[in-house]
């Protein structure tokens, strides 16, 4: 922004705080970060849908699709080279960068975050890399909220809400599903459920739905109406879905975590490109609807066209009877794991969501399919494919509400609220019997950087050493006498003294009631030297330890006093009682929404 841009942007800012309240302000914003959520979904959605009808035109022409083994390799070099020379940062694992942004970085995210993953994960998807356009749009979105809460000198606590409102109005405008996307503000991202924290949320929401509708229409969207009503007498059929769900959940999980770090600690960048792109590429060169997001198969499975995923593939030579369709459909679910580990793995950028969602498809089709080949049993196989999408979201991001709403939004009704409420929260409880964390919280969890689900331990992390050192502890030097220590002691509050050299290196302390005897002895005053009485503290704080290691240094010690030393040199000293009136006024500003 130029001089004069920044000169009329702050005295719009001056004019701001003089006529319109800061709750008033945010509800303008949630409305403008709305708007633009849904311009960055349009544009996404917009984008690889062409590119995709582009590739796909070039694919169709032949009977098996050779240009499938390097169309993927394709994307994935021109994504990794934009991020190598262009971006310059890492832009993968989008949610997870919100997360820790929220929980280390005051909720900071970088101006690039709100253009880079859409024209990333464009390209890595539109080639056919198998993932997801969610993530790097919702991590666009909350880039949106950062950088305006940022720019207009907002709190942490407000500015966490604009990230917020940024990341459900993603949601909100891809599926058009406004409550969906405000649940994964609160069940994902952990914000906190108040009323002054609801209506921002649901006005950016429900502003990204209806833009996003205005734009999109219905031709570049994942939308389906219910044909079949729901049938009570299914209900234990749905319980075992939801165990099948968790089940599948947790090796989607696995695998995809084993995967894409196996890929990270292969080689050289290119080699990962080069292994990456050809293994992605045979994939899809036997298994077609491994490409891309995998919308399309999910919409042939629920418009009773699911044979047609066989077309193009060595399949379809052994006809269409049921166990060819099924054992094909299951090896591209055990495929798809792979497929999106290898593509994120590789360098594309691309999330997990879709992915989710077409697994889950799959599993509920599969589940219904092999019920209805038995002859004592017949079930909606569409209605099991969407209550299937469910369970996987619920086990895979564990968010089971953000499933449920989310179905039912897509679906235009409630008629299957029941079957998702008991899939969606069954399989969220088998997978969390075996894994606590989300692939979303799994690698922040292991680096003991999951923060934002624990609000106690987020406060505390927002506390830096440098602001909560204190100076006012009388140092003395080692060459000093017990009669100098004496005269300084008499004029201190404190009952601790560091020593230090003459270029204020410590040395040592000494705590008052080590020398609270000797002190009244006058006859050692001259005779008697501090580095005679000064011990060593049993730890120290450096200014690059976390609030947290430096709690664990105090527990640890026992003590309510710790020097803090940078380089040898002397700061000060870190005491409890000054870290609890931090973390007590910062808990109030960060609770006051």
């Amino acid at each position: 922004m130029t001089e004069r841009g920044n000169n009329v942007f702050r005295k719009f800012l001056v004019w701001r705080h003089r006529h319109i309240s800061e709750k008033n302000f945010i509800l303008i914003l949630s409305i403008l970060i709305g708007i633009l959520a849904a311009i960055a979904a349009v544009s996404l959605k917009t984008l690889v849908h062409h590119i995709e009808l582009f590739v796909r035109d070039i694919t169709a022409r032949e009977y098996l699709n050779w240009f499938f083994l390097a169309l993927p390799f394709t994307g994935i070099t021109i994504t990794v080279i934009y991020i190598k020379y262009f971006v310059k940062d890492d832009i993968s694992h989008g949610i997870t960068k919100i997360l820790s942004a929220i929980s280390k970085n005051k909720a900071i995210i970088k101006l690039h975050n709100t253009y880079t993953s859409v024209i990333s994960c464009a390209i890595t998807t539109g080639f056919g890399g198998s993932v997801g356009m969610e993530a790097p749009i919702v991590y666009t979105g909350s880039a949106i909220g950062s950088n305006l809460g940022t720019a207009c000198h907002l709190s942490f606590k407000k500015t966490t809400l604009l990230v917020g409102c940024g990341a459900s109005a993603a949601i909100a405008a891809i599926f058009k599903a406004p409550i969906a996307g405000l649940i994964f503000a609160l069940e994902v991202l952990m914000l906190d459920l108040t009323l002054s924290s609801i209506i921002p949320l649901l006005i950016s929401t429900v502003t990204a739905a209806i833009f996003s509708a205005f734009f999109l229409g219905s031709q570049v969207e994942f939308h389906f109406s219910i044909k079949d009503p729901f049938n009570y007498n299914n209900i234990p059929f749905y319980i075992i879905l939801g165990v099948v769900c968790g089940f599948v959940s947790l090796y989607f999980t696995k695998v995809n975590f084993f995967v894409e770090n196996r890929f990270r600690k292969f080689g050289h960048k290119y080699q990962r490109i080069l292994l990456g792109g050809l293994l992605l590429g045979i994939l899809i060169f036997f298994f077609p609807p491994l490409f891309g997001e995998g919308y399309i198969a999910l919409k042939a499975l629920l418009q009773d066209e699911s044979e047609l995923l066989l077309n193009n593939t060595v399949f379809l030579e052994f006809g269409t009877l049921n166990w060819v369709l099924i054992i094909f459909l299951a090896l591209v679910l055990l495929f798809k794991v792979f497929a999106t580990a290898i593509t994120t793995g590789s360098g594309g950028v691309g999330g997990v969501f879709a992915p989710s969602l077409f697994v889950g498809g799959l599993s509920g089709f599969i589940f219904a399919r092999l019920l209805n080949m038995t002859s004592w049993v017949k079930v909606s196989e569409t209605n099991f494919a969407l209550v299937g999408m469910a369970g996987l979201i619920a086990g895979v991001i564990h968010a089971p509400l953000t499933a449920i709403f989310l179905i039912a939004e897509i679906t235009g009704g409630y008629e299957l609220f029941i079957p998702l409420i008991i899939t969606a929260s069954i399989a969220y409880l088998t997978i969390m019997y075996f894994e606590p964390h989300s692939l979303y919280t799994k690698r922040l969890a292991q680096k003991g950087e999951l923060i934002t689900h624990h609000k106690d331990k987020a406060v505390l992390t927002l506390l830096k050493v440098e602001n909560c050192i204190e100076k006012n502890f009388m140092a003395v030097n080692a060459d000093d006498t017990l009669g100098a220590l004496v005269r300084i002691i008499a004029t201190s509050k404190r009952n601790i003294f560091p020593v230090i050299d003459k270029d204020k290196n410590f040395l040592g302390l000494i705590p008052l009631d080590d020398v609270r005897e000797i002190m009244f002895q006058k006859e050692k005053y001259d005779s008697v030297f501090v580095k005679e009485l000064m011990i060593q503290p049993p730890e120290i704080i450096s200014l690059n330890d976390s609030m947290d290691t430096v709690m664990n240094k105090l527990k640890k010690t026992g003590l309510w006093n710790l020097p803090v030393v940078e380089n040898g040199k002397y700061l000060g000293f870190i005491s409890r009682a000054n870290i609890f009136n931090i973390y007590r006024n910062l808990l109030i500003e960060v609770s006051d929404v």
